[in-house]
Order: C-alpha cells, then structure tokens, then sequence
C-alpha cells in the first residue's frame, strides 16, 4: 500500500481554493482494490486507532472530546461537528473540516478506489513578498505533519480492506 504525495487534485476538490491561495497545502492518495463511499472512509479514518490517539489528546488538552458514534454520525452526515472540528463544505465524495480555532482544515475525498487526505494551514500573515507566514509551531512540525498524515491516511485504507474482507 503506497501513500503518494499529490502535486495535483481532482478538478472539484473542494482543497483547491486555498491550494490556489496563500495557504499552505497538502494531499495524499491512495489507491484501493475496490471502491469506497465517503461515509465509510469518513468513518474509517476517525475511527483508526491513530486516529483515536488525536481524539485523546483533543478531549485531554483541549477539552473536545468525541466517540466513535460521533464519528458515524459525522459520517452518515447526520452532525456537522465531531470533536475539534466543523464541516465547512461536503460534497457526496468529499469533506471538508475546519478545527475550532479556524487555523486548520482536514479534507477527505474518495474518487472511486483513490482515497485523497489533504490539509490546510491558514497563514498568520503574507509578507509583502507574497510569502506566506504560519507561524513558528506550524512551520516546525510540517516535516512531523507530512509523516503523520500518511499514516493516518494508511491506517485509515488498512481498516477499510479489513471491512472489506
């Protein structure tokens, strides 16, 4: 199972106005065996047990906790919250997730057996330069964020293929 880093997106990913913007991006893929519906890749990936360690230190540090009913409930649309975040735009094969404090969002996407992870970082600032300026703690954590996401986005595939199974 490979994790490839996306230098393009689908056409409609509801990623590409900040990707087009000042925002830092990023997105990951992977393909599948077989097709997956977004309400069974929502709930996969908010359900992983690496997604479980975020939701711990989320309810621990910033007092959002969240259950796997939620998740389901997120992924079935039926809430437009779940733990630290909010739906800022869904589609029926795509979500977008904005966090409390508007600083990040989380997009997920499944276009028939590719399976996209993506996330936003708004900046802090542009420099006059154009360049865009996160803000130290982000700026230092990308290389960890970059891992990171791959990993939730393979723990969330691992889990599908075992449901699929």
């Amino acid at each position: 199972m490979r994790v490839i880093t996306a230098k393009s997106l689908p056409e409609r990913s509801l990623l590409t106005t900040y990707r087009n913007g000042k925002a830092y991006t990023d997105s990951y893929s992977l393909d599948l065996a077989f097709e997956v519906t977004l309400a069974a890749y929502v709930e996969a990936f908010y359900t992983t047990w690496l997604f479980k360690l975020e939701r711990l230190v989320l309810a621990t540090l910033v007092g959002r906790p969240s259950r796997d009913s939620q998740a389901l409930a997120l992924a079935r649309g039926d809430v437009r919250r779940f733990a630290a975040w909010t739906v800022e735009a869904r589609d029926h094969d795509q979500i977008l997730m904005c966090d409390f404090l508007a600083k990040t969002k989380s997009w997920l996407m499944c276009d028939g057996k590719r399976l996209w992870f993506g996330t936003v970082i708004v900046p802090e600032a542009v420099h006059s330069n154009g360049e865009a300026y996160l803000g130290i703690g982000f700026h230092a954590l990308i290389p960890f964020h970059r891992l990171y996401s791959k990993a939730l986005l393979r723990a969330a595939a691992q889990k599908l293929i075992r449901a699929h199974s």
